[in-house]
């Protein structure tokens, strides 16, 4: 409960000016601004101590006030408004309050009353400041990023505060007092809260109109969310100013194309972080790893990307190697590079305190470690014991780590895993840790930590290989991530509830702006089973990240773990992810275009059906692919809620209208999955054993036939996979349009791009789904059917083919 006695309301505007981007308002000593972002976002700011702090987070990596749009202000006896072509902000003078609403007078946001009939508009009390907005007790609530529970948000509270969840002095404060019977005393539960990342943005739909608003305070102090009132929502900060951006919307999908303009959007990865990757924490040998790929190769098992723990370095020492164990780690980094694996090795923020530690001594003759109040070096506790931290909020730190990343990727590796980076200290209190050379408090830091980290990674990486795309994972996070590193949910649990966990987490973290998300496939603590490992796999080869990742001492939870039965089903899902990757990758570029989530709920497409809002046990899969994944041992048929249009069952072909429950089997073999009639799906023919150099010469599209007359567009992007060329016109983009007309059925193909040297297709196979047809019209010529598809010859121009369908 956020407590707000003794705070101090503000109740009157004493005086308000127009600027060049709306308006200047006095209140209580302070300044209240509210500029214009774009015709349908708007920024107030309010100052402290007379000032405003004009970029409190890194978060926004744009000018938003570049390009405000055109206003007209309005005065009132009692209110001021500002007019935009899409709303009206309507400051009121006394008593204060703000209330803005779409231009045709629907609410965006309005201020709430207490029970005395007193608003708060903004209320502060020692830097800490709260807002207090109306809601109704039916309207929905999404977004926050990174949280346990339903995607609803609406009926719960939460905290933003990076957390390392399993470590019981970490997780302490926010069980201390709860009943044992509340699952939120349990840190394994699928409700306990804070998490590893924390966005402050979120949705609010309102209720019976579905029409949505958004929410981003730029602030990065501990923050608090209470959705749990019947008739209103409080947000809450712990210090910082106050810096909201308000989104008019009305729909999902506009809202998060602003907020990822304002904070970034995931760039392009390369090609092979899409396919499969084998993690585990274990104490490997320079042996055991390169059998470990030979393994996957022999098995006939998909792979890219093999991940080395902790305990590859010497000590538990950043950027060094256990020569013991690896003592030719760049001539083992080239032999699996040659058989197409990509390595990547995890580094946390902690440097062991050990003088003569060439990192340590270095960090501090650089003088770019965080101190304490007093001035010492801040010591915390992680897996080498003593551990110093780097000050990520100084440009020194950020360089001099991205030196240390660009050095040891120089050895080979693909990738950087960041870890531990809460930042966690074990049980030493990390708000004793002090930024920007102990001048700065850690609260300010603590939630941007792993942002700030990911900013000096990322650029060490782009040193280091400054032709190539570069691939960072980090486990906590802040607004503006998804610019520089993906993020895994964490340390998971062995459990079919984690597994059901895993989709409204990652559908949040999906539309907070983080596109490029996945769970540990088996669960990460505690033992797997053969049902539930392959029913994670499953599911986890259908979600942007894909990686298999389990905890040491643990039961074996490798492909071939469980015997041939299960191995043959795992290889089929892996081989499914293989074939779909060229529908993943233009998923992935779209939200590079338009901040569009791949993994992402039922709403972002259908916010009109009041029978997604609760509907957390199934995902769209890019744009056009639904995926239904078996949440409980022993289930041999599960419940599925097709939303509007029509759907094609993926395994048996059979149509199904849309808005309506099914009944579908889900045996051993798969899970639910279904295709959007008018789709067309990109696919290769067959699965390579890895993405490297694979350029194939056919590529397969699959047409969902419409059931109904309209027009839908699908997307096929061909690049290198691997630089930055593609930005340059070195690609092929083709989108395709899809056209139904009575019985005809015509599909369009609209090509844009130069081109790239790899580019090697040489035809399209098109499958039609939904109809059998002996012939089709390909640009005048007649093709015959072959093998129950259509070979179009196709090296990258523009085509047309129309057929006809019963």
């Amino acid at each position: 409960m956020i407590e707000t006695e003794g705070y101090r309301r503000f109740e009157r505007v004493d005086h308000v000016e127009e600027t060049s981007t709306g308006l200047l308002a006095q209140a209580h000593g302070e300044q209240v601004r509210v500029d214009l972002v774009r015709d349908d976002v708007v920024r107030v700011k309010i100052s402290r101590g007379g000032v405003f702090d004009e970029e409190p987070t890194y978060a926004v990596c744009v000018d938003p006030l570049d390009d405000s749009p055109q206003f007209s202000l309005e005065r009132g006896d009692d209110v001021v408004r500002l007019h935009t072509a899409a709303m009206v902000v309507s400051l009121w003078l006394d008593p204060f309050r703000l209330d803005v609403h779409r231009a045709d007078g629907t609410p965006v946001v309005e201020t709430a009353q207490d029970d005395h009939g007193r608003y708060w508009a903004y209320a502060t009390l020692n830097d800490a400041f709260t807002v207090r907005r109306r809601c109704r007790q039916e309207d929905a609530i999404y977004g926050l990023g990174e949280k346990t529970g339903h995607q609803n948000r609406k009926g719960r509270d939460f905290t933003l505060w990076n957390t390392d969840v399993l470590n019981p002095d970490a997780t302490a404060e926010f069980r201390s007092g709860l009943d044992p019977a509340d699952p939120r005393a349990d840190r394994t539960s699928t409700e306990f809260d804070p998490y590893y990342i924390s966005i402050p943005f979120f949705y609010h739909q309102s209720y019976p109109s579905g029409v949505m608003s958004g929410s981003f305070v730029d602030n990065a102090y501990r923050g608090a969310y209470e959705f749990s009132h019947r008739e209103e929502y409080r947000f809450h900060f712990s210090g910082g100013q106050y810096t909201e951006y308000i989104f008019a919307g009305p729909r999902m999908p506009e809202i998060l194309e602003s907020y990822t303009w304002l904070t970034g959007r995931t760039a392009p990865p390369p090609l092979w972080s899409l396919g499969y990757h084998q993690c585990r924490w274990f104490d490997y040998s320079q042996d055991a790893v390169e059998a470990l790929a030979q393994r996957h190769r022999d098995s006939d098992i998909p792979c890219d990307a093999l991940w080395l723990d902790i305990e590859y370095m010497d000590g538990f020492r950043v950027f060094t190697w256990n020569e013991q164990s690896f003592p030719d780690a760049p001539a083992m980094l080239q032999r699996l590079r040659d058989k197409g694996f990509r390595v990547i090795t995890i580094i946390d923020p902690g440097v062991k305190q050990d003088p003569g530690y060439w990192v340590y001594d270095q960090a501090v003759e650089r003088d770019v470690l965080c101190r304490t109040e007093g001035g010492d070096i801040y010591i915390g506790e992680v897996w080498p014991g003593d551990t110093a931290f780097p000050d990520f909020a100084t440009e020194e730190a950020r360089s001099w780590w991205g030196e240390l990343n660009a050095a040891h990727v120089r050895s080979g590796l693909a990738g950087i895993w960041n870890d531990m980076n809460e930042p966690a200290t074990g049980k030493v209190d990390p708000r004793l840790m002090r930024f920007n050379h102990g001048r700065e408090s850690h609260e300010r830091y603590h939630n941007q930590y792993a942002l700030l980290m990911a900013m000096g990674t990322t650029r060490g990486l782009r040193e280091a290989m400054p032709d190539l795309r570069t691939f960072v994972l980090s486990r906590a996070g802040f607004a503006g991530i998804q610019r520089y590193a993906a993020n895994w949910m964490g340390d998971n649990m062995s459990r079919w509830d984690h597994l059901w966990l895993s989709m409204p987490m990652a559908t949040g973290l999906g539309i907070s702006g983080q596109a490029f998300v996945g769970a540990d496939i088996g669960g990460f603590a505690g033992n797997s089973n053969a049902e539930l490992y392959l029913r994670w796999m499953q599911y986890g080869t259908l979600t942007p990240f894909c990686r298999n990742h389990s905890e040491i001492g643990n039961v074996d939870q490798y492909a071939w773990a469980w015997g041939d039965v299960v191995l043959d089903l795992v290889r089929e899902a892996l081989r499914l992810r293989y074939r779909l990757l060229p529908y993943i990758y233009a998923a992935f570029l779209t939200a590079s275009e338009t901040g569009a989530p791949v993994q992402r709920p039922l709403v972002f497409d259908f916010q009109d059906d009041p029978l997604v809002r609760d509907v957390d046990d199934e995902y769209l899969f890019g744009p056009d692919l639904l995926v239904a994944p078996v949440t409980e041992a022993g289930q041999t048929s599960r419940q599925v809620y097709l939303p509007e249009g029509h759907w094609y069952d993926w395994y048996s072909g059979e149509c199904h209208e849309g808005r309506r429950f099914l009944r579908v089997d889900t045996p051993m073999e798969h899970i639910p999955l279904f295709a959007r009639a008018g789709a067309v799906v990109p696919m290769w023919p067959e699965a390579p054993e890895s993405t490297d150099g694979h350029h194939p010469e056919v590529v397969e599209l699959h047409l969902f036939v419409p059931a109904a007359d309209g027009t839908t567009r699908s997307v096929l992007r061909e690049d290198d996979g691997l630089t930055f060329a593609a930005a340059d016109g070195a690609h092929h983009r083709t989108t395709l349009v899809v056209e139904r007309r009575g019985e005809t059925v015509t599909l369009r193909g609209d090509v844009d791009g130069d081109g790239y040297p790899e580019f090697s297709r040489q035809s399209f196979r098109l499958v039609l789904h939904g109809a059998t047809a002996e012939q089709v019209d390909h640009g005048g010529e007649v093709v015959e059917a072959t093998d129950g598809a259509f070979v179009l010859q196709n090296t990258g121009q523009a085509f047309e083919v129309s057929v006809r369908v019963g």
